[in-house]
């Protein structure tokens, strides 16, 4: 059996961060430099940005379904028609004139307005979860009976009446922590600076 001594003398593990329901390694940065900056030299040239840090915005609401998760935010202003609208096969938004006709929700935070349409919510979002392409977790506006079905039958956490519109706050690409339990959702949000 080795001592602690023998261990200490290794590196540290690589940390991972959460990726849709999976791990994702982070490579090391030890020994790296960063690349020259544009513009050095004298040859003029625009600013490069590098991530500076990250960001964190902190919102309140109320929980619709219970549960925490995470993920990539997926934000449209548009509300989301599910009969119709969606294609519960793939997550796939499918309405004709939607600014996200094309995307997919799956294993998302759905960040959007509310729903339009008829009462086939529940039916799609159903068939969504069976197949693992529904949201992560749902961040809506508008309370409607339609959108509640929807997001029980889905399983995921669900929230409304927030503090601050979320729709004014978390863009597409932001990481999400939806806590319904506590009515908090954690929005993380990598920054640049220039140099």
């Amino acid at each position: 059996m080795k001592s602690l001594e023998a261990f200490s003398s290794h590196a540290a593990p690589t940390p991972t961060l959460p990726q849709g329901g999976r791990e994702q390694v982070i490579p090391s940065v030890e020994g790296l430099r960063p690349p020259p900056r544009l513009g050095e030299g004298g040859g003029g040239g625009p600013e490069r940005q590098h991530p500076s840090d990250t960001e964190t915005i902190t919102i309140r609401g109320r929980k619709v379904v219970p549960g925490v998760a995470e993920g990539e935010a997926l934000v449209t202003r548009e509300e989301i028609s599910g009969w119709g609208g969606v294609d519960p096969r793939d997550g796939t938004i499918v309405e004709t004139r939607h600014e996200l006709r094309g995307q997919s929700f799956a294993g998302k935070v759905l960040v959007f307005p509310g729903a339009k349409g008829s009462s086939g919510w529940s039916a799609q979002f159903h068939v969504a979860r069976v197949m693992g392409t529904a949201p992560a977790a749902w961040l809506f506006n508008k309370m409607t009976t339609k959108i509640a079905l929807g997001a029980v039958v889905s399983h995921a956490p669900a929230m409304t009446d927030f503090d601050r519109d979320p729709l004014e706050i978390i863009r597409t690409g932001d990481w999400v922590r939806v806590d319904a339990d506590a009515g908090l959702v954690t929005i993380t949000r990598k920054t640049l600076k220039s140099s």
